[in-house]
């Protein structure tokens, strides 16, 4: 009987709840109905929000209202606005029809366009019993400093991704049952409102994505019951406070993506039932304590992208619970090995694999050693990084025993031998495998052939020889990244295809870099959704028809091609019309030979020419000037000719690198040139151009700067997708050498008009260019003499004038090039002494030589000693400033006898003088 009983109790209650948050049929009143239908009539609604609100049935069993079961009041009212694609565009401007709710305890109008609602704080008081108050991504756009409001029942107010731009006023904190805040994306900025505040039921703050640029305020760790805080990407700088209150009751911590500059905090590891732990992205620096240990709750720790160093913290994997652990791109140190020797060492003993851990990230730090044989035992592992470090040493199948959910294995850039036998089954089935460095040959790895599920397969600089076998061609169909570079592979590439189960497996960019190896044979077929390919410095041979031809009613999602240093002969073919995405184009190093095509000014998204070292020839086709968003053009030693069309300038003006060195092109250097203001490098030497050196080279602004950045994703110069494999570069001659420059192209500048027929004089305006680093006019016919102010060019390391006509001294300023390490200026008409300065006396004599110049480093001395004059000039100045005093000295002797004697010795003048004192003195008292 009693059960019952019981039974009869929660089946009530149980009814009195499901009746409470369910629409009821016939019981909304009719005050309230009326105040809803005049919300609808006033609302902008093109979608139709608010279409289930008809008059004739109980607005109960409207859409988004909910009603007391008993009063049949409104209680709670969820309009929503937007869904995950887009706003639905509902707009109200007003909540005058508001205060007939009266009984109403919770509102969500999020998405809701209330930008011409500017009373929205006013619902607050009209509504006593608000408990619940959601305006979030509502275009809200201010928010009143102060606001003295009524109600203190209100728990959870959400103001979420607005744009209110102005700091949190502090009556937001003031409401006293308190219990949730949510301020995502909203565009708050400033400090914090000045604390304490008495907020004992609080426990959650969502505030991440705004603008603060202030420290942490201290009352906000002080809050006892706090459980959640987000304030990541929030502008927030300075140090974590040092010491706080009670965090026990925190579970979930995330300050990542801010300016914090201090060390973790020792209280940080008290908070005992702490989960999620996330400090990414700051300036962190300093240890991390053995005391993380005694956060045994934690299951995510990401501290990733900070200054942190010392040791890896080994205890952390005594956290069996911990499922993510992030400390990538810090400056760890020491042996891998610690942190995998605890990770399986849990009570009881004995008791087999007990980590959780699903994601290790530990790449980019400063670790060494191999990885133990209990690496093998993390079951659950299926995320694990660890490139850029310095780990060496020999895996065996032993370190991957039990891995059956491993699915991504970044470990590039280490120096691990893989030893495994050659009918090694991997237990896993990965869909990224990247082991760029490791030393998997000579002989072909076996089994990748087991890896059904590949996707992203990094094998490169893998010491791999001999032929590709047949199957790995067809495995290759499925995978969207093959990178084999680097190795001594060798054979045809086949037509390179993709299955149909990976064309239809979603988006994502196909890459082939297959580069310095010694594949031979014609240029393989790809497919039109083939993004990058790299088949660089091989042995591919025969034309570029076949390749580039092929399928001319198709149009390729191609964006870089690099063919360059192979065996590739014949003329460039006319059908680039059939590639435009291509932003990369390198061709050079083969034995191609005609024109350059007309259609290669169809890549309107070219970004990259590089043409060098063939046998090309002809002029430059009008047609390029459409590629105006072209950095680089390289067509070093080739036969190109004509004249340098003035479009150069006025039409590729974002050009950053313009090589023709050895080419036969002629004319004079047209004005238009200046316009090439991005200009870093630019080469023309071993031409036939002449005239005079245009007088606007100060135009080249980036020479003036010194640095012009190349933006193309995240990384400068590089344009691939996957960072890293193909970075912009470019050969300069400079110091007398030929040198290569990629990862500090945006560093150097470089002016080379060496070996053409250039004659008139130096322009004084290349003094301007004071970014430049390496400058060569040599074997030109320049007269007039070297500019006077060339000492302003301070970061000039090299400078090369010589075989041409200049006279007159070298300018003394030269002697403030303190980074020159390069100088010559031989075999012209220069005369005088070399200035004196320890930098030019460490040049050899043949830098001078073929002038009529004399003193160090050449053994011919000057008339005079410069020294001695010196010394002479100084006793000159000496005897100068003595004689000075000696002559005042006299004048002043002269002076003052020449006015006290007669008053000494003939008395009528001494009379006069003191009546003369006498009536003075009488008439200032007067």
């Amino acid at each position: 009987m009693r059960g019952l009983h019981y039974l009869i109790l929660v089946l009530f209650f149980s009814l009195t709840i499901t009746l409470k948050f369910s629409s009821s049929s016939g019981i909304c009143k009719e005050n309230e109905k009326k105040a809803l239908l005049r919300l609808k009539k006033e609302a902008d609604d093109p979608t139709d929000v608010l279409s289930s609100w008809v008059d004739e049935e109980d607005c109960c069993t409207w859409e988004g209202v909910f009603c007391h079961n008993v009063t049949g009041s409104v209680i709670e009212l969820s309009i929503n606005g937007w869904d995950w694609t887009e706003p639905k565009g509902l707009k109200i401007d007003n909540f005058q029809w508001l205060p007939s709710l009266e009984n109403l305890d919770s509102l969500d109008m999020s998405g809701v366009d209330l930008s011409e609602a500017t009373n929205w704080t006013e619902v607050i008081d009209m509504l006593p019993s608000l408990v619940n108050l959601r305006f979030s991504n509502c275009s809200l756009h201010s928010v009143p400093p102060l606001f003295d409001h009524n109600n203190s029942v209100l728990e959870n107010l959400d103001l979420s991704l607005n744009n209110f731009g102005t700091p949190i006023p502090r009556w937001v904190f003031s409401f006293s049952s308190l219990v949730s805040l949510e301020f995502t994306g909203s565009n708050f900025t400033g400090s914090f409102p000045e604390g304490p505040f008495n907020l004992t039921s609080f426990t959650t703050l969502r505030a991440s994505s705004n603008s603060f640029g202030s420290v942490l305020p201290q009352w906000l760790f002080d809050l006892s019951n706090l459980e959640y805080l987000d304030l990541s990407f929030s502008g927030v700088e300075g140090p974590i406070p040092n010491e706080v209150g009670d965090c026990t009751k925190l579970t979930y911590l995330s300050l990542a993506s801010n300016k914090l500059n201090s060390t973790i905090p020792n209280w940080l590891y008290g908070c005992k039932n702490l989960e999620t732990l996330n400090l990414k992205g700051n300036s962190l620096e300093g240890t991390v304590s053995d005391s993380i240990s005694n956060l045994t709750s934690l299951t995510s720790i990401d501290m990733s992208e900070n200054f942190l160093s010392g040791k890896l913290p080994s205890v952390i994997g005594k956290l069996w619970k911990l499922e993510n652990l992030d400390l990538s791109e810090n400056r760890f140190e020491g042996e891998v090995s610690e942190i995998f020797n605890t990770m399986n060492d849990c009570p009881p003993i004995g008791s087999g694999n007990c980590s959780s851990l699903r994601t290790l990230r530990l790449n980019d730090n400063k670790l060494v050693g191999n990885l133990p044989k209990s690496f093998g035992h993390l079951s659950n592992l299926q995320f694990c990084f660890m490139s850029n470090n310095r780990l060496e040493g020999v895996l065996t199948e032993e370190h991957f025993i039990n891995l059956t959910n491993l699915m991504y294995f970044y470990a590039r850039r280490s120096n691990f031998i893989l030893r495994v036998s050659s009918d090694w089954i991997p237990p896993f089935q990965a869909t990224d495998i990247i082991m760029s460095g490791w030393r998997l040959g000579p002989e072909f790895p076996l089994w990748i052939q087991s890896q059904q599920s590949i996707i992203n397969l990094d094998i490169s600089n893998a010491g791999i020889v001999g032929e590709v076998p047949t199957w790995f061609w067809n495995l290759s169909s499925q995978i969207r990244l093959l990178n084999m570079s680097h190795n001594q592979l060798m054979g045809e590439v086949p037509t390179i295809s993709i299955s149909d189960s990976s064309m239809g497996s979603g988006g994502g960019p196909w890459l082939i870099y297959l580069s310095s190896n010694n594949f031979s044979g014609s240029l393989p077929h790809i497919p039109t959704m083939v993004t990058e390919l790299d088949l660089s410095n091989n042995s591919f041979s025969e034309g570029l028809t076949n390749f580039l031809c092929d399928k001319k009613n198709e149009s390729y999602m191609l964006e870089i091609l690099h063919l360059g240093g192979n065996h590739l002969a014949g003329e460039i073919p006319d059908c680039w019309m059939n590639w435009p995405e291509l932003r990369v184009v390198n061709l050079g190093e083969n034995k191609l030979t005609g024109g350059i095509p007309r259609s290669i000014g169809a890549l309107s998204n070219l970004k990259s020419l590089d043409l060098k070292r063939n046998k090309l020839s002809g002029a430059l086709p009008s047609s390029l000037n459409n590629c105006t968003r072209l950095w680089k053009i390289d067509l070093n030693e080739n036969e190109l000719d004509g004249n340098l069309p003035p479009w150069l300038g006025t039409r590729l003006s974002k050009l950053i690198v313009l090589s023709l060195r050895s080419n036969k092109f002629d004319g004079e250097l047209a004005p238009e040139l200046c316009e090439l203001n991005n200009i870093q490098i630019l080469d023309l030497a071993n031409n036939h151009l002449f005239g005079p050196i245009p007088r606007c080279v100060n135009n080249f602004t980036a020479m003036v700067n010194g640095r012009k950045e190349i933006r193309d994703g995240d990384d400068e110069t590089d344009y691939s997708y996957y960072v890293g494999v193909f970075r912009e570069s470019a050969r300069v001659v400079t110091k007398g050498n030929m040198y290569q420059y990629d990862t500090i192209l945006s560093l150097f500048t470089s002016m080379d008009l060496s070996n053409n027929n250039l004659s008139g004089n130096i322009p004084i305006s290349l003094t301007s260019l004071v970014g430049l680093r390496s400058l060569n006019f040599s074997s030109n016919h320049l007269t007039g003499s070297i500019p006077r102010d060339i000492g302003n060019m301070k970061v000039l390391e090299s400078v090369d004038i010589s075989n041409n006509q200049l006279s007159g001294e070298i300018p003394q300023s030269i002697s403030n090039l303190f980074s020159l390490s390069h100088l010559n200026v031989s075999h012209n008409n220069l005369s005088g002494r070399i200035p004196l300065s320890t930098q030019l006396r460490g040049f050899s004599p043949s830098s001078f030589t073929g002038n009529e110049l004399c003193g160090p480093p050449l053994a011919k001395s000057c008339s005079k000693n410069p020294e001695v004059e010196n010394e002479n000039e100084e006793e000159d100045d000496s005897s100068e400033v003595e004689w000075f005093y000696v002559s005042m000295a006299i004048g002043f002797i002269v002076a003052f006898w020449g006015v006290s004697a007669p008053l000494l010795f003939i008395r009528p003048w001494r009379h006069a003088y003191f009546r003369f004192l006498d009536r003075k003195w009488k008439s200032w008292h007067t």
